[in-house]
This record gives structure tokens, C-alpha cells and sequence, in this order.
């Protein structure tokens, strides 16, 4: 199996103040892209700006991927909206190897956006180009007890949804907890379907079997699933890291997608850190649980 490892330079998607300010040299995407290049990274995530100003340069050492849509976080409330910033002919023109994109899974604009991210893959499929689906879930009500955007259940779903559309990788958060749905239909509310075998059979509290559901969701494997490297945590990053990275190999998925615990690091300890995670697929030792 080859295991995908991937830096993420996004900062259209979490405020670039939020995303760079521990570390301003990574306003310059190129330090991004030099980073992706010195920690052994199998492509860097970019937007359409940091395509352009960087694939001339760059993309003949590292695949480029283009994130197509982004969420603006200027209009107030914020929305859990995503909206498209260019086009996949573009992104093909500029030299990407690849497109990504985000549905925000139980929003209010799912719908628009499964048929926009659907159709684009269709084309980036036509012009010989990979599709990386972030399939997050986004809504209040999944916030209760616990927080189920991170149940194995809900995001289970979201998976499968995003298999359907044609992704080529899946990536998710790695799972926290389970029963997403059971919480949704408490008291006289109907939310969704559910098989009670799924908590019963299928998962258990061990953090891999609730990934491993995930990797069940993505066609039993055969599409592959990548998990969130997560927000940066200071001084525990790097064990962070290795546990999402051992978590997600033993359930049978296939790398991590890192962006802030790598580079709101000293540069020197954002490779550490990129290391760390490629250590993980590479060891032998490290097996399918």
C-alpha cells in the first residue's frame, strides 16, 4: 500500500492571521512548499494564489493539489459555507496534480455543495486529475453530551457520501466518540437511519475500531482515508501526531493530512514533526490491527 502524507497550506480556510501568526515566515507559501519538500511529503495542499505564484517552480518536485472551495470566515455571523474560488481547468492549466475540496456534511448548504464538489470531480477526473474530499459535518444540534461531529457514526456517513461523489482519498477528523445518531433521536425526534449493530458489532470504544469504521464507509478500503493532523497543541504535537498516524494505519487507512502542527513550528521542527508521521507507514512493526 502506498500511505499519503500531505502539508496543507490553507490559510483561506482558518483565517491566515489564526493559521500563520505563530510562525509569519509561512505567509510565503513557497516556506509551505519547501517544508512539504523537506519533510518527505507525497504533495502540498494550496489554494489558486499559492498554485499560481509556486507550481513553475515547484511542481516538477512535488505534486501540487488545489483546494477549490474555501469557507471566507468574513461574512458575520460566520456560515458553515463553502464556496468555490476558481475552476478545475484552472487548477489543471497551473500545473495541479490533484483537486480537494470540503462539504460541510449536515449544513444547511450540503445540498449545493455535493452537486458543485460532484461536478468538479467529474471534470478533474476527465483531465487525468486525483479529487481529495474533506468531508466534515457541520451543524449546532451535533453538539450536545458530546460533540458527534466526531462521532465514527455521523462521520462514517459523511464518508460514504463522499466515496459516491467519486473522491479518490477521503479525509477526515479521527474519530472521538460513537453514537451520533442515537443522540439525534432521543425524545421524539427522527434523524436519519441507523442499524444498532453498528455500536453493537461493528465498533467498540477502542480509538482504531471507530477509525475503522470510518475506513468501512470508504468503499471497505478501497478508497482510501486519510485523517486531520488536528490544530496545534504546543509541546505535545509530535505524540499527537504519531498516535493519530499509528491510529489510522492500524485501522487500515492510508496517512494524515498535516497543516498547523507542522508549520507553526520552527521550521526545523516542522520536518521533526513530518518525520515522525512517515516513520509510522514506514515501520514494519506498525500493522493492521
Amino acid at each position: 500500500m502506498s500511505y499519503q502524507k500531505i502539508v496543507e497550506l490553507l490559510g483561506a480556510e482558518a483565517e491566515a492571521g489564526a493559521s500563520f501568526a505563530p510562525n509569519p515566515i509561512y505567509f510565503d507559501p513557497e516556506n509551505i512548499v519547501k517544508l512539504a519538500i523537506e519533510g518527505g511529503c507525497n504533495a502540498v495542499a494550496t489554494t489558486f494564489g499559492g498554485l499560481a505564484m509556486m507550481s513553475r517552480k515547484y511542481a516538477h518536485k512535488i505534486p501540487f493539489m488545489v483546494k477549490i472551495n474555501h469557507n471566507e470566515l468574513l461574512t458575520y455571523p460566520n456560515q458553515a459555507n463553502q464556496v468555490m474560488f476558481g475552476s478545475v481547468r484552472d487548477a489543471w492549466n497551473l500545473g495541479a496534480t490533484a483537486v480537494g475540496a470540503t462539504i460541510y456534511f449536515g449544513s444547511e448548504n450540503a445540498t449545493r455543495q455535493i452537486v458543485e464538489v460532484a461536478e468538479a470531480f467529474e471534470e478533474a477526473h476527465s483531465l487525468g486529475m486525483a479529487t481529495v474530499l474533506w468531508c466534515y459535518l457541520r451543524n449546532n444540534a451535533f453538539k450536545s453530551d458530546k460533540d458527534y461531529h466526531v462521532s465514527a457514526d455521523l462521520s462514517g456517513q459523511a464518508n460514504h457520501l463522499g466515496v459516491t461523489i467519486q473522491a479518490d482519498i477521503i479525509k477526515q477528523k479521527l474519530p472521538e466518540n460513537n453514537g451520533g445518531y442515537n443522540a439525534l433521536n432521543m425524545g421524539n425526534s427522527s434523524y436519519g437511519k441507523t442499524d444498532k449493530r453498528i455500536y453493537t458489532e461493528l465498533t467498540s470504544d477502542n480509538p482504531i475500531d471507530l477509525c475503522r469504521y470510518q475506513v468501512a464507509n470508504c468503499y471497505m478500503g478501497r478508497i482510501g482515508l486519510i485523517n486531520s493532523g488536528g490544530a496545534s497543541s504546543g509541546e505535545s504535537d509530535l505524540a499527537e501526531a504519531v498516535r493519530t498516524a499509528v491510529i489510522n494505519k492500524r485501522a487500515g487507512g492510508m496517512g494524515l493530512i498535516s497543516g498547523r502542527k507542522a508549520f507553526q513550528k520552527p521550521f526545523a521542527k516542522g520536518v521533526e514533526i513530518l518525520n515522525a508521521i512517515q516513520d509510522v507507514y514506514l515501520a514494519n512493526e506498525v500493522t493492521v490491527a
